[in-house]
């Protein structure tokens, strides 16, 4: 049993809002006040480490697969803890941020799993953060539901619910209403910190578990913490090890020649790993947007058949099956809409490509609309059949080098300046959605949020580096785009979204995410009066 000295208390720092008290009570303050003090100053060394591995990158150093690992890979022996109950099958997941609307959607549409995202699809403003933790306290407690059409209640509570599985944030992102020591509580300890108190002990007694999706990793020691955060979850409230189970977004360069590590550090709480591949074209270009070599064209220009796509999601599925774990795919975004003809090429285009996932080995795939989870689940039903997954298709026939998964330069031509357009465009509505509270929206017949807001703003700054496009180009498209925004939007406040996208897509540095800084200047409210201190 570890021992651990009683916590400094946990301080909210923001105003009490509806039923925030079932949520912040003192025990759950206390259980996230004694995650931060094992874990939030290992975690600070880690961020410091990302921070030099940059720099390592920037100055030439090519990534590779690490050599002190090679027995981890070369040992043919070890696999993740089995499936978990309800993560046999996985063949659709819906994602989507965690309210109540999108989880009674989510809950009701027939897919497997339910990925409930803190991440990219919540702008963390409080009230977003505690009501989410409301939305998965009334799930875990069978009570969610929604008035429904003609009066009484909609309730998600009839044949067989979807697994729910929670995205905290990443580690790089703070909580600046709660405070622990001085400091803010790491955002990833609060998500998971409050939702593992309230929920995981229901969970476990209903035939569940708690289940988790671990975004933006680096490395195998971001893995190895998260590991040691469950472990001390479970045993600070007496829940058996290895209850826990979590699936690893490989969603960054670093991470994706560290597939086999990442499942090593995880193997009793492993589940499998996704392919985040918006975030994965994002770190490309946070990674080596200062090499011609890696240049990426517009976002039409990059599709999964892509040499080096190809490459990330052929060693993805290897590696899971060669280890016993689930492989996802990624999210199909479109949302279809009414017309007719745009209705049915966004279905065709998401069904090519879970075809494509499900010949490919994935043992499932995500999408963001309800409405396609009948087409995700066609395509792997055409492969899968009544089997629940294909983990037994090893792909031993899949060899990947570390030239194969940097082959970028093989995607093809320059942007054209409609993909310059649009990526200002996305970029700009992502923002507006943001600062207002929203974590995704709607654009051109796609769901973007955080993660394409991210891949817009730094192939802009890409480009403009590299002088593909001119930054007069880049203004004047600037200023329409805004003047556009308005007009379809006119809550955005436009002086704040201008001033973000220059910040981050048009200064001299490129920030390594937008975030952190938005999050304090816009969506931080720290009040005084509303402070509290518990634990």
């Amino acid at each position: 049993m570890t021992t651990l000295a009683p916590p400094r208390p946990v301080r909210v720092l923001a105003a009490p809002g509806p039923r925030h008290e079932e949520i912040l009570t003192p025990e759950a303050l206390d259980f996230v006040g004694r995650l931060a003090a094992a874990f939030a100053e290992r975690r600070r060394g880690l961020l410091k480490e990302r921070r030099r591995q940059a720099m390592r990158l920037a100055a030439g150093s090519p990534p590779g697969f690490p050599m002190v690992t090679a027995a981890v890979r070369a040992d043919p022996f070890w696999r993740v803890a089995p499936p978990a109950p309800g993560l046999a099958d996985r063949r659709v997941e819906i994602t989507g941020p965690p309210d109540r609307r999108t989880a009674v959607a989510a809950l009701t549409s027939g897919a497997q799993v339910w990925t409930a995202d803190f991440e990219d699809a919540t702008a963390p403003l409080w009230d977003n953060v505690v009501g989410g933790q409301l939305t998965l306290l009334d799930t875990a407690e069978g009570r969610i539901g929604l008035p429904a059409p003609g009066g009484g209640e909609h309730r998600a509570d009839g044949g067989r619910l979807p697994a729910v599985m929670v995205r905290p944030r990443g580690w790089h992102l703070d909580e600046a209403h709660l405070e622990h020591d001085g400091a803010p509580v790491p955002a990833a300890l609060a998500d998971f910190g409050l939702y593992f108190f309230h929920c995981a002990r229901r969970l476990t007694e209903s035939g569940s578990g708690p289940y988790f999706s671990l975004p933006k990793l680096e490395n195998r020691y971001e893995a190895r913490l998260w590991n040691d955060v469950f472990l001390l979850a479970q045993e600070l409230l007496g829940i058996p090890r290895g209850t826990v189970r979590a699936t690893v977004l490989i969603e960054t360069v670093t991470a994706a020649f560290e597939m086999e590590e990442i499942l090593h550090e995880l193997r009793e709480h492993g589940a499998g790993l996704t392919a985040g591949r918006r975030d994965y074209l994002f770190s490309l270009v946070r990674t080596f947007g200062h090499r011609t070599d890696f240049l990426l064209p517009d976002r039409a220009g990059v599709t999964m058949t892509a040499p080096f796509l190809r490459a990330y999601t052929e060693l993805l599925v290897r590696t899971c099956h060669r280890r016993g774990a689930h492989a996802v795919g990624g999210r199909a975004a479109q949302v279809p809409g009414a017309d007719a003809a745009a209705r049915a090429a966004a279905v065709a285009a998401v069904r090519l490509d879970k075809e494509r996932e499900a010949e490919d080995g994935f043992d499932g795939s995500q999408v963001a609309c309800a409405e396609l989870v009948p087409v995700c689940r066609e395509a792997f039903d055409g492969v899968l059949g009544e089997r629940p997954h294909q983990l037994d298709r090893t792909r031993a026939d899949v060899e990947v080098s570390a030239a194969d998964l940097l082959s970028v330069r093989r995607t093809g031509a320059p942007p054209v300046p409609e993909g310059v357009r649009t990526g200002v465009a996305v970029a700009l509505r992502c923002f507006a959605a943001w600062l207002g509270g929203r974590g995704t929206v709607v654009v051109d017949g796609v769901l973007v949020d955080t993660a394409d807001a991210e891949v817009a703003r730094t192939r802009i700054w890409q480009w403009l580096r590299h002088r593909v496009v001119d930054r007069e180009t880049v203004e004047r498209v600037l200023d329409d785009e805004l003047a556009a925004l308005g007009a379809a939007y006119p809550w955005a406040p436009l002086e704040e979204v201008r001033a973000l996208f220059e910040r981050t897509a048009l200064a001299a540095e490129l920030p390594l995410f937008f975030t952190p800084d938005a999050y304090a200047r816009h969506l931080v409210r720290r009040t005084g009066a509303g402070g509290c201190e518990r634990g």
